[in-house]
């Protein structure tokens, strides 16, 4: 059974930093294409950012410069590291897996995790 566990949310202040971790059990993520999402409350999931099986990442504007995604392949975890937050990043944050970089470019993930919350204060 595969399952992504996401931790490391939080609340923070803006301007801080909080780093996820979406640890993956199951299966391998050298297999997956792996994404870090977000939703908030009434809005719609965006993607935030990717990282492919290999190659490059890929990040929504609102956050390059800012986030780095970053996996430990032996580990089995995809990380988020999140600098410079604003409040408009506070959102449930989710990781997601897909065997296909198109369909995870789209939102639809193979799996899924349960999301961690990151609220971002002034």
């Amino acid at each position: 059974q595969v399952q992504l566990l996401e931790t490391g949310g939080g609340s923070v202040q803006a301007g801080g930093s909080l780093k996820l971790s979406c640890v993956v059990s199951g299966t391998t993520i050298r297999l997956h294409h792996m994404a870090w999402f977000r939703q908030a409350p009434g809005e719609e999931r965006e993607g935030v950012a990717y990282i492919p099986i290999r190659g490059s990442t890929d990040y929504a504007d609102f956050v390059k410069g800012r986030f780095t995604i970053s996996k430990d392949v032996p580990k089995n975890i995809m990380y988020l590291e999140m600098n410079t937050l604003r409040l408009e990043d506070t959102s449930m944050y989710y990781c997601a897996a897909a065997r296909t970089w198109l369909s995870l470019k789209e939102g639809r993930g193979d799996f899924w995790g349960q999301g961690t919350q990151v609220t971002v204060s002034s």
